[in-house]
C-alpha cells in the first residue's frame, strides 16, 4: 500500500493504494459534476499577508503551517506558506469573479495535496504531513442554497464510506469547539474503529456562513440592485478514507478489500502437479481471466513460476483480494474451479460454465457482508450513558459513548481536561442528525445542567 519515506510523516502511495483513491475519485468527481460543480486548480503557495487576513481561521491552522523561508542560500523577504487548506488562497479571487447575482452560484472543486506539519506520532493514511484530498469551495446568494449543498455533499461522503469502503458512518454536526475554524457550522461523517476504540472524522462539509465573505469582501449586487454578501461552503475528504477502511476490515492475515475498491477483485492461481497437463491448466486460467474481464470483473492470473501456490495464496490474502480462484488438475478435468473468499475463507467448487454469474454474486455478497459485520461490531461498541461515572467507565472500555449534553463549550473543555491521560483525552465526536428521544428533565452527563441534545463522545484519531 505505502512505502515509508525519509521525511517523517510523508509516505509513498504505491499503485495498490492509489487505485483505491482513483475509484473514489471517479465516483465523487462524476457526482459533483452532475451538481454543476467544476474542477480547477489553485497554487500550492500562500503569501503570509493573505494567510493572516482571516484571524480565527489561521489560528486554527497556525501550528501546522509549513513555511518556505529561503531560495537557494538567500532568505526570502517574505516567507511563503504551503497551503494547509485553500480558503485564503481562493477567496481573494472569488471577490474578483463575483460581481452580480448572475455570477452565482460559484461552485469549484480541486484535487490536490496539502501540507500540515506540526504534530507528533504520524500514522500512515490517518495522520500524515502531506496528503491528497479534494476540496470544494462554493458561494451562493442565499443561506438556504448553502445549507442544501452542505447536506448533499455530506450524503456523497456517506456513500463513499458505506457503499464503496463498506464502513458504517454516523452523519452529524460538530460542536462549536470542534467545528472548522472560522466557519459557521461543520457537518461530518464519523467512523469508529472497534479494535482501537477510537473515532475517526471521516469527511467534513462546512457552512462558512459570511465570515470569509466579510474578510475578503466577496459582495454582489442582488436582483433588487442592493449590495449583499455571499454565503459560502467548503468541504473535503482525504486519503484518510483508505486508512479507515484498512483498520475497520483488516485482520491478522493483512488487508481485506471491499470488492468495489479492489483493483484486483479476483486472482486466478494455477496449481501445478507432477505429470499434469500444465499447459491446459495455464490456458484455463487465462480463459477464466478473459471471461471475467469481459464481464466487467477486475481479474488477473498469477503465472509466476518462482513461487509456490501456497506462497501465492498467502501473498494475495495479505493484499486483500476479495476472491481467489484455484485451478489444478482435478479442477481442469472436471471443468470447474475452486473459489476461496478472503473475508471468511469459505471455499466452493463452481462449474466453469456458471463462473461469471457466481463470481458477480459472491463479490456483491462480500461487499454487503463486510458492511454488515462492520456495522455489528461498531454498534456493539456504542454505549448510552447518563452520568459521569458511567461515562468514565465506558471510556475505559474503549466505547463510542452516546450521552445527553448541555451543549456548552466550557463543559466540553472540562471533559477533555478531566479525561486527559496516556490514551488521549475524550472529546465530542458529533451530534447525530438522528436524535433519540430526550425526555424532559434529562440532565447533562458532565455538568448536571439540563441536556439539550444527545452527542457521541470518545477518543479520536
Amino acid at each position: 500500500m505505502i512505502e515509508y519515506y525519509d521525511i517523517s510523516g510523508c509516505y509513498i502511495l504505491r499503485p495498490w493504494a492509489m487505485s483505491i483513491w482513483e475509484v473514489m475519485q471517479t465516483f465523487f468527481d462524476a457526482e459533483i459534476k452532475k451538481m454543476k460543480i467544476k474542477n480547477c486548480y489553485f497554487p500550492l503557495f500562500v503569501s503570509s499577508g493573505v494567510l493572516q487576513k482571516e484571524k480565527d481561521h489561521i489560528e486554527g491552522f497556525a501550528p501546522e503551517v509549513a513555511w518556505v523561508t529561503k531560495s537557494g542560500e538567500s532568505e526570502l523577504e517574505m516567507p511563503i506558506a504551503i497551503r494547509p487548506t485553500s480558503e485564503t488562497v481562493m477567496y481573494p479571487y472569488f471577490s474578483k469573479w463575483i460581481r452580480g447575482h448572475r455570477d452565482l452560484p460559484l461552485r469549484l472543486n480541486q484535487w490536490c495535496n496539502v501540507v500540515r506539519w506540526e504534530f507528533s506520532n504520524p500514522t500512515p493514511f490517518i495522520r500524515s504531513r502531506e496528503f491528497l484530498w479534494q476540496e470544494g469551495h462554493t458561494a451562493f446568494a442565499t443561506k438556504e442554497e448553502a445549507d442544501t449543498e452542505v447536506l448533499d455533499i455530506l450524503e456523497l461522503y456517506r456513500r463513499i464510506y458505506e457503499e464503496f469502503l463498506a464502513v458504517p458512518v454516523i452523519k452529524g454536526k460538530k460542536s462549536e469547539h470542534e467545528k472548522f475554524a472560522g466557519g459557521l457550522y461543520t457537518t461530518t461523517v464519523e467512523a469508529f474503529v472497534p479494535n482501537t476504540g477510537r473515532g475517526v472524522q471521516g469527511a467534513t462539509s462546512h457552512c462558512l456562513g459570511q465570515n470569509f465573505a466579510k474578510m475578503f469582501e466577496i459582495n454582489f449586487e442582488n436582483e433588487k440592485g442592493e449590495k449583499a454578501m455571499v454565503w459560502q461552503n467548503s468541504w473535503a475528504y482525504t486519503t484518510r478514507t483508505i486508512g479507515v477502511m484498512i483498520m475497520v476490515h483488516g485482520d491478522d492475515k493483512g488487508l481485506v478489500l471491499p470488492p468495489k475498491v479492489a483493483s484486483v477483485q479476483v486472482i486466478v492461481i494455477p496449481v501445478p502437479y507432477k505429470d499434469a497437463d500444465m499447459q491446459g491448466i495455464f490456458d484455463a486460467c487465462a480463459d477464466t481471466v478473459k471471461s471475467l474481464n469481459e464481464a466487467g470483473i477486475r481479474a488477473e492470473a498469477d503465472f509466476r513460476d518462482n513461487y509456490s501456490p501456497g506462497w501465492k495464496y498467502s501473498n494475495w490474502e495479505m493484499k486483500g483480494v476479495p476472491l481467489r480462484i484455484e485451478i489444478g488438475p482435478k479442477d481442469f478435468a472436471n471443468k470447474q474451479v475452486r473459489v476461496v473468499r478472503r473475508d471468511n475463507a469459505s471455499k466452493s467448487d463452481i462449474p466453469m460454465a456458471d463462473l461469471v454469474e457466481k463470481v458477480k454474486d459472491m463479490l456483491n455478497n462480500i461487499q454487503q457482508s463486510l458492511f454488515d459485520i462492520a456495522t455489528q461490531k461498531r454498534d456493539a461498541c456504542i454505549q448510552v450513558v447518563h452520568t459521569w461515572e458511567e461515562f468514565a467507565e465506558a471510556l475505559g472500555q474503549k466505547k463510542m459513548i452516546l450521552a445527553p449534553w448541555c451543549d456548552e463549550e466550557e463543559v466540553e473543555k472540562d471533559v477533555k481536561a478531566r479525561t486527559k491521560g496516556d490514551m488521549g483525552a475524550a472529546k465530542s465526536l458529533c451530534t447525530p442528525f438522528e436524535q433519540p428521544e430526550l425526555p424532559e428533565g434529562t440532565l447533562c452527563f458532565a455538568s448536571g445542567k439540563p441536556a439539550k441534545k444527545w452527542t457521541y463522545w470518545g477518543r479520536s484519531y
